[in-house]
């Protein structure tokens, strides 16, 4: 029986790869330990619920403070992917077979956290000929019959192996946020991301604009890997030409020394750089920090994503 908790049984595709040595964070990456009642009752209704969150399967740094909130990201449809990318935490392999009763659990799990606003991501799933679009759609249904004030924020795959109508289908449901993330610049992508493909996780989010002008859409990648400056400035052009609304920009952090060294931290003032640049080149939503991640603050970037779009059109 395989260990998911046991580093080689978890990425048998890295177990042969040297090490990689792990540098010392610096101070403005440091994260307090998780404590509280707030966290131990979002632990408590996962748990109780049968779900994954992606807080703990990637080893976010900000899970102690999101839940202790009650902010989860629910990660559907199991929690083994069939990719390998060489920075990613999450276990991989042969995925179980979809749980049809997930949708509903997630759906009554954000009832009984009371969320405003949630976050639905899942493992990529090259196994399925959809690649999982209806089960997305299913969840966001589920969600909105159970809780429909609640603004609902998706972060899927990439579909690449899938007919044109499973993207469909996941935007017909109808999701207040289509995110995807392109994770690093073009060049870095046979290492980081070998098995996805820069321009049509571009293009992904490009249709989705085509499909549904008025849904917001976003993308973040993670800085610290090996890129420069330049390919960064260039990921952001690429971005506004496919009219994305929210960009989100973190440090990159090795999960174990199997996995893709750390090239270097980035200083706080270069993310603030980069934020500056964003917002110039017209992204109307940016969080570009060194804990940055796509789900984190989602709530209150949601609500300063809508206002903003409101006084571009000078409706606000």
């Amino acid at each position: 029986m395989r260990d998911l908790k046991i580093p080689d049984q978890r990425h048998p595709e890295k177990a042969h790869r040297p090490d990689n040595a792990q540098p010392k964070k610096p101070d403005w990456i440091r994260v307090k330990a998780p404590t509280g009642e707030g966290y131990r009752e979002t632990h408590r209704i996962m748990r109780e619920h049968k779900l994954v969150t992606v807080c703990e399967e990637a080893g976010c740094p900000n899970a102690g403070e999101c839940w202790s909130q009650g902010h989860a990201t629910m990660m559907i449809m199991g929690e083994i992917c069939t990719r390998g990318c060489s920075f990613c935490n999450i276990a991989t392999g042969r995925p179980d077979d979809l749980d049809v009763f997930e949708p509903g659990r997630v759906a009554d799990a954000v009832k009984k956290l009371g969320l405003n606003h949630v976050v639905v991501t899942s493992v990529d799933r090259d196994d399925l000929e959809d690649g999982g679009a209806e089960h997305f759609a299913m969840t966001i249904r589920a969600i909105r019959k159970q809780s429909p004030g609640t603004t609902i924020e998706i972060l899927t795959p990439d579909f690449l192996k899938c007919a044109p109508e499973a993207l469909e289908t996941v935007v017909a449901a109808k999701p207040d946020v289509f995110n995807h993330n392109l994770e690093t610049v073009p060049g870095l992508y046979p290492e980081v991301r070998p098995g996805a493909r820069y321009f049509h996780s571009l293009r992904l989010l490009q249709r989705v604009k085509d499909l549904d002008p008025s849904m917001f859409t976003k993308s973040g990648i993670m800085v610290g890997l090996g890129e420069d400056r330049q390919s960064v400035l260039q990921v952001m052009d690429d971005m506004r030409s496919a009219d994305i609304d929210f960009l989100t920009i973190g440090q990159y952090l090795q999960p174990t020394p199997k996995h893709h060294a750390v090239d270097r931290f980035v200083h706080p003032d270069e993310f603030a750089s980069y934020e500056k640049a964003a917002y110039g080149k017209g992204f109307l939503m940016v969080s570009a920090t060194p804990l940055t991640r796509s789900s984190y603050h989602a709530g209150d970037d949601f609500a300063r994503l809508r206002e903003n779009r409101m006084k571009r059109l000078g409706l606000a």
